[in-house]
């Protein structure tokens, strides 16, 4: 009965990590680099995207006064209400001079 359970297991781990590698293949999981990487936006279009990244914040004229000071900087925003920073290396590099994130 133990082995009958073992294999199940085994059976239905090897089964997700199959699930999870073709899940990961696919493109639309993946944040696009050239759509929300360094450069990406025009400084026109910085404005509109700071006010979505911005928009589920308490602190909102702090977040939209860093997020456009570090788009006209680095031309990215990224993606999402937080985090995300990975697409952008500027904006996630970004430090104050106590070492914490500038950049929202």
């Amino acid at each position: 009965m133990a082995k009958v359970a073992s294999l199940l297991l085994l059976a239905l781990l090897a089964i997700s990590m199959v699930a999870t590698t073709v899940l990961a293949a696919d493109g639309r999981y993946h944040l696009s680099s050239s759509r929300y990487g360094e450069g990406s936006l025009k400084s026109y279009q910085c404005a509109p995207q700071c006010a979505r990244r911005c928009g589920n914040t308490q602190y909102m004229k702090a977040c939209l006064f860093f997020c456009n000071k570090c788009c006209n900087k680095c031309l990215c925003v990224p993606p999402g209400y937080y985090g995300n920073k990975g697409v952008c290396p500027c904006y996630n590099n970004w430090k104050t001079k106590r070492g914490g994130p500038k950049c929202p």
